[in-house]
């Protein structure tokens, strides 16, 4: 279990919960999965938004380029032609957020791997709330960690102290022994960690349905909802 499927339980558990409208958009640079999480509704992608975005007047204009669940999260789905998405730069993203945020009170974006795309400028310069998803072996924890100096040697230093680190305990080479120490670790860095468990139901296959999902999953995804939103500031 990833940041792709980190941010979907995320999702899933904030618009399961509030009234007002969450999105979540794959700016993933390497052709992401994020919309194969749940029942693909549209072809439309990211591209399509940044090509479009003239002619998007409102919300209702806005969902043709979106999938959705049951729990009523909005995914947009990034190019399935890696040679398309590794174009999807700053100011792509620029444009496909202010549309966004016209129509949505919570934008999540799943990023790639790589920390020094262009993209990831104005996602960390947006970001109210940042999520890091480490595995539960050492060598997983440690590139976790890696990105959380990065981050604090490049500006973002008070973003790494109010972020959460996401703890997949299911992940090959995960020892119970070490999570602790692991936790502890990240606890010293990071605002909280929460621990997001093993699910056959995750495991089996790609999309994901929020009632399928263990309870211990579910919890796990409610908690990481809280403390995400306790960690935003307050709105005027």
């Amino acid at each position: 279990m990833g940041k792709t499927t980190t941010t979907t339980l995320l999702g899933m558990a904030l618009a399961q919960h509030r009234e007002d409208r969450v999105i979540a958009i794959d700016a993933n640079p390497d052709r992401g999965t994020l919309a194969e999480r749940i029942p693909r509704e549209t072809k439309n992608t990211i591209r399509s938004v940044v090509q479009k975005a003239p002619s998007i007047g409102s919300f209702t204009d806005f969902t043709e380029f979106v999938s959705r669940d049951v729990t009523r999260l909005h995914v947009l789905a990034s190019d399935p032609d890696p040679t398309l998405a590794e174009a999807f730069d700053e100011y792509d993203y620029n444009v496909v957020a202010d549309v966004a945020s016209r129509y949505y009170s919570l934008i999540l974006t799943d990023c790639g791997t790589g920390i020094v795309h262009s993209v990831m400028k104005p996602i960390l310069s947006r970001a109210n709330s940042l999520v890091i998803v480490s595995g539960g072996s050492i060598d997983e924890a440690r590139l976790a960690s890696e990105t959380l100096s990065w981050l604090e040697s490049n500006g973002y230093a008070d973003v790494v102290r109010n972020s959460v680190v996401a703890l997949n305990t299911a992940t090959q080479g995960t020892m119970l022994v070490k999570l602790d120490e692991i936790e502890n670790h990240f606890r010293s860095r990071v605002r909280e960690v929460v621990r997001i468990p093993y699910d056959a139901h995750i495991a089996a296959g790609s999309v994901i349905t929020w009632s399928k999902l263990n309870k211990i999953t579910r919890d796990a995804a409610e908690l990481l909802a809280a403390l995400v939103v306790e960690g935003m500031p307050p709105t005027e």
